[in-house]
């Protein structure tokens, strides 16, 4: 698999990143262990994870389960994770102010079991903490070597902006990327966040590429979501995607998945590489088989008239101009 640098930063990456959160929840551990070894054999090298994960069960299980796994080659995997999301009660227990992430971050290498981690990152930007704080702390972790690159997740395109001015301003650690929620069904980041990112030279690793499984085509409107999927499992995912339009619209992507020989699984991670921004598209898996069609993506070169029309069908979910 073909590694890229991310952003313009030194770091390369797989074109697939594997993204972890089903790890503990819907997945148990020898199933992790299966979906991981399928994603390295493919040559993926970019593993995601978060302090937070899994969503529902007890928090870091994840991480434990990942670092596990690495145990005796840690050095042939880039590791990112994050920080941010609340991990319990208190108010000292999330957000980004320099206390929690000093404490997250040395959680997170005793149950990654290593030295440093590749990428850390804001989960969720923090708007009681001052920028400067957070900032100054992630700075902190790079110049000690617990961390490497930085980069946030879920910012929108403004608060991204002033995190690289102030950096700038203080010769600090920047962000080298950002991870937004964007697939063929979810295009607002087009709009601000993405020349904000060609302008800079910051990467951009996506999840969600396959809408929380949506856009496998294999759920129906008509019937109620299986109990052990993530539309099952997660509210949130219910709300975001399981509305009428956005079925939809996957029926309108359907045969154009099949007139270009191509599973939709595979069209729509392939559409996501396909973004001039978008260095790496994380994929999940609640078993190792699942994984076929998202690393064929990699295999693939979309047609730009595909792209364009792939583009035109799904226009609605861009959200509209600035005004």
């Amino acid at each position: 698999m073909e590694q890229v640098r991310l952003g313009n930063s030194g770091l390369h990456v797989s074109r697939i990143c594997l993204g972890t959160m089903t790890f503990g929840m819907q997945v148990d551990e020898p199933d992790a262990f299966a979906i991981l070894d399928t994603a390295a054999e493919a040559g993926v090298t970019f593993l995601d994870t978060a302090d937070v994960y899994p969503l529902r069960g007890e928090p870091g299980t994840t991480e434990e389960i990942v670092g596990r796994w690495l145990h005796g080659k840690r050095d042939r995997f880039v590791v990112a994770t994050k920080c941010g999301m609340p991990l319990g009660p208190e108010p000292w227990q999330k957000g980004c102010s320099r206390n929690h992430i000093l404490s997250s971050v040395e959680a997170s290498l005793r149950r990654l079991d290593t030295d440093h981690i590749d990428l850390y990152q804001l989960h969720c930007f923090d708007p009681l903490t001052p920028l400067d704080e957070t900032l100054s702390a992630l700075d902190s972790l790079v110049q000690s070597g617990k961390v490497r690159y930085l980069g946030c997740s879920n910012w929108l395109a403004y608060q991204v902006a002033l995190a690289l001015g102030r950096s700038d301003l203080h010769d600090s650690a920047r962000f080298v990327c950002v991870q937004p929620r964007y697939n063929l069904l979810h295009r607002a980041m087009e709009r601000e966040l993405v020349p904000l990112c060609l302008d800079q030279g910051i990467g951009v690793i996506p999840y969600n590429p396959l809408a929380g499984g949506l856009l496998t085509g294999k759920h129906r409107h008509v019937d109620p979501p299986a109990p052990d999927t993530r539309f099952g499992m997660s509210p949130i995912y219910r709300t975001l995607y399981w509305r009428a339009d956005e079925f939809d619209t996957v029926d309108a992507l359907e045969p154009l998945a099949r007139e270009a020989g191509l599973s939709l699984a595979t069209l729509a991670v392939a559409w996501t590489l396909a973004k001039p921004a978008v260095t790496s598209s994380i994929v999940g898996a609640s078993r190792a088989e699942q994984l076929r069609d998202s690393l064929a993506a990699t295999t693939v070169s979309l047609d730009a008239d595909l792209v364009r029309e792939l583009d035109r069908v799904t226009a609605p979910h861009r959200g509209g101009p600035p005004i």
